[in-house]
């Protein structure tokens, strides 16, 4: 049959239909019914030539992720969480350590459980952790540290591939912009409201206390939808700080061998500030406990 075929190149496009078609087509003769074993799929990538690495990557990538949301809010404020996953080279304790490293240092976030399947990362606390946040020490925005909770899921493909799925909880960060928008328009519309029933009742000109009683009562109903643009966007960032951090680890920009670099210069000013600080505060307080000269 192959001798008989027209010798003509296939696109791109073309190429991924027809692998898609051929693909039904082997699926309908195994007679899968409505769904399919996760053994029973890998069988068939490998009956139609498809390597098994990349039938379990496309396999983890498509069960990855928050679970979808539905609902006003999620379309006027955004999710409550997000996340990001992809494969990457590796075995999975360097990479758990790499991302440990990484979530500690260049991340300033701590440990908040270690489960037998995922860690979940939160918000250091402290001096340091605040000095290092505030200066923005490396450039770095500490995008992660305003989450809830960061959870990081290592998963083994095989020989030297892991699927790694990070997702972010900021649910709290939604519940402030839902409460200020609420908070925020209800306080205008009731200003606005009582503004333009005082018309009658006031010796300024009408014009001038209905346009402001009406730029009171506009401004509340357009404080849900600023604050929900921001919440987007701040979702938006998050989304794009967990991409990032991906980014570093497939490209080994971030190893467990980087805890072994000399710590930054920063940290030992702010040490001498914190001890100075300190010692200040100890020092009143033993001069406060010195009985009165006689």
């Amino acid at each position: 049959m192959a001798d008989h075929l027209p010798s003509r190149r296939i696109d791109r496009a073309a190429l991924e239909k027809i692998i898609q078609r051929a693909t039904e087509l082997q699926a309908g003769e195994m007679d899968t019914g409505e769904s399919m074993t996760e053994a029973e799929l890998l069988k068939l990538g490998s009956d139609v030539g498809i390597d098994g690495r990349y039938l379990r990557q496309a396999l983890y990538e498509q069960g990855s992720g928050p679970s979808p949301e539905t609902g006003f809010l999620v379309r006027w404020f955004g999710p409550q969480r997000v996340g990001a996953g992809r494969v990457v080279p590796g075995s999975k304790a360097d990479i758990e350590a790499a991302l440990a490293h990484w979530m500690t240092e260049g991340e300033a976030l701590t440990v908040k459980r270690r489960m037998p399947d995922r860690v979940t990362w939160e918000k250091q606390k402290g001096f340091m952790a605040e000095m290092k946040r505030g200066f923005g020490v490396g450039g770095k925005n500490y995008h992660l540290a305003r989450a809830l909770d960061i959870t990081v899921v290592v998963t083994q493909l095989e020989q030297g591939f892991c699927h790694v799925e990070l997702s972010a909880d900021i649910s709290q960060q939604r519940q402030g912009a839902v409460g200020a928008s609420i908070g925020s328009g209800a306080v205008m519309l009731l200003i606005g409201g009582g503004t333009l029933a005082l018309t009658t009742l006031t010796v300024v000109p009408l014009a001038v206390v209905a346009s402001l009683g009406f730029v009171l009562v506009a401004a509340a109903g357009a404080a849900p939808v600023v604050a929900g643009r921001v919440q987007r966007t701040r979702a938006g960032q998050m989304q794009l700080a967990l991409e990032q951090v991906l980014d570093r680890l497939e490209h080994g920009e971030i190893k467990p061998r980087h805890a072994a670099l000399p710590p930054s210069p920063f940290f030992g000013v702010a040490e001498e500030i914190r001890k100075a600080i300190t010692g200040s505060i100890e020092a009143s307080r033993n001069q406060r406990r010195l009985p009165p000269s006689r």
